[in-house]
């Protein structure tokens, strides 16, 4: 699987990405930086977090505009593989990509701690060495992590089986206190119809390694390495 990861100014996650990506596939994946557009022998793209562009318009919003996001959107349309994870996962709202919009936190607080995520479905390149009702832990660090839609999108999402994550206490129960960022029916991750492209909001990369506290999120690179577009 050859994957590459978007570099945008601001970006600060890109080598926790790269880290967890070269441990599944064994391969270090190319950096590309934001105003590139040839994203030619690519399997996946990934848009990692950070804070694009200082977030000074609204988070992903100048970066949805970049040079690469044209080449990102003929990748996917060609179906090659996305991942989003929080900033990326902004951005790909932001693009049109993915539906919906990643609003301020209900608290209207910055939130650095960890969560617990529940696989929806399990039968997609990214999911499928999850369980479906698994629950895993992951790291969040969010100011606008808030995910919204209309209540017609939020249906269609969950007639067509397109949430990948929800946040769950350890038990898998969806309560209001395990959805601290206040994401409209506790959804942490959509999936596009192709099932391709996945944008979630916590950081499965930081947690690939016992010395970061565990390898909760290692099952999703472990999927990644299996593909090829």
């Amino acid at each position: 699987m050859r994957a590459g990861i978007v570099v945008f100014p601001g970006i600060n996650r890109e080598r926790d990405m790269a880290i967890a990506l070269a441990r599944s596939t064994g391969r270090q994946p190319r950096m590309i930086w934001h105003a590139e557009t040839d994203l030619a022998g690519l399997d996946l793209v990934v848009l990692p977090g950070g804070f694009s562009h200082g977030d000074y318009l609204r988070c992903g919003a100048m970066a949805a505009r970049s040079p690469v996001m044209a080449a990102v959107r003929a990748h996917a349309e060609r179906g090659g593989y996305v991942l989003g994870v929080c900033n990326g996962f902004q951005i790909l709202t932001e693009a049109g990509l993915l539906p919906g919009a990643l609003l301020r936190n209900a608290s209207l607080r910055f939130l650095a701690m960890d969560c617990h995520l529940r696989v929806e479905r399990s039968d997609t390149a990214f999911t499928c060495r999850y369980q479906r009702g698994q629950v895993f832990r992951a790291p969040m660090a969010h100011g606008d992590g808030n995910y919204f839609a209309d209540p017609e999108t939020l249906d269609r999402l969950e007639g067509e089986g397109l949430v990948a994550f929800r946040y769950a206490t350890p038990s898998g129960e969806p309560t209001a206190e395990a959805n601290r960022n206040g994401s409209a029916r506790s959804i942490a991750g959509v999936l596009s119809p192709d099932l391709r492209t996945l944008g979630v909001m916590p950081h499965p990369e930081d947690m690939v390694d016992p010395l970061l506290g565990g390898e909760d999120g290692k099952p999703l690179f472990d999927a990644l390495a299996e593909l090829a577009a």
